[in-house]
């Protein structure tokens, strides 16, 4: 099918883009979490990425998008790389065995609601998300990557994800570079993407 000069390219995307982001930086063998685990897609890119000797930690506290991430992950093989925590991301640091702390080569998040999910209103918040990210930072490697999919779109949205702008912004720049990716031109609020990298000294 012909793409339109219009049509956006998908690399451009949000989760696209921090998938490409992650890929470039997260090793076989390597521990990640996925701290929104939602319908399991970025669960399942981070388990095929670490390889069998690598694990992910994934984290929701809905009881359907684990469920729907654990089918994902069977259907793929890849079940036993992953373990699925019912539990609030903002908990991360008390769930990944002490021994990762500072040793993670990325943590994701793709903020809002559960994509064909059965309760909409059940959305990330920026009281427990600004935390969950204070605990990635500590559980990240040098050189370890964080990426935000964070959307405007719903009610919330822009409040979270201005929560995460503001955040990211008083990173000490000495120990952590951060971005902040989003189209110009779209007539709809468009996701926004945030990366956060951990410099050596971080």
């Amino acid at each position: 099918m012909q793409r339109s000069s219009t049509d956006r390219p998908f690399f451009l995307e949000g989760t696209a883009l921090a998938h490409r982001i992650v890929a470039s930086v997260l090793q076989p063998g390597e521990v990640a979490v996925d701290a929104t685990v939602g319908n399991g897609h970025d669960t399942l890119f981070l388990a095929r990425q670490v390889g069998s000797q690598g694990h992910v930690y994934g984290f929701d506290i809905q009881e359907e998008a684990l469920a729907r991430t654990q089918r994902r992950l069977e259907e793929a093989g890849l079940r036993d790389r992953v373990t699925l925590l019912q539990m609030g991301h903002e908990h991360m640091t008390e769930a990944v065995p002490v021994a990762w702390h500072g040793r993670l080569g990325a943590v994701m998040f793709n903020l809002g609601y559960l994509p064909g999910g059965s309760d909409r209103t059940c959305i990330t918040r920026p009281q427990t998300t600004v935390p969950a990210l204070e605990a990635a930072l500590r559980l990240l490697r040098p050189g370890g990557v964080l990426t935000v999919v964070a959307y405007r779109g719903h009610p919330g949205g822009a409040e979270e994800a201005e929560a995460v702008r503001r955040w990211a912004e008083t990173l000490d720049p000495d120990r952590f570079v951060a971005a902040r990716y989003a189209f110009c031109n779209r007539r709809r609020p468009a996701p926004e993407l945030f990366v956060v990298v951990r410099g050596a000294a971080g």
